[in-house]
């Protein structure tokens, strides 16, 4: 007998990168949904060796 299976739903989620504001360095990578505004957040640069600026960027 076959067993009915229902498939999974498949989540939206894209990957976008953070890039530095100064150097323009992709450093960090995410997961996140598709929509809402850009993230901003302040990620530390390895190249300057502190926090800065780094903003979303899709592919």
């Amino acid at each position: 007998m076959a067993k009915s299976r229902k498939s999974k739903s498949k989540k939206k989620v894209e990957t976008v990168f953070l890039v530095c504001n100064e150097t323009g360095d992709y450093n960090y990578t995410i997961r996140r949904k598709p929509g809402g505004e850009k993230l901003k957040l302040q990620k530390y640069s390895p190249r300057l060796r502190r926090h800065t600026l780094h903003l979303e960027k899709k592919k």
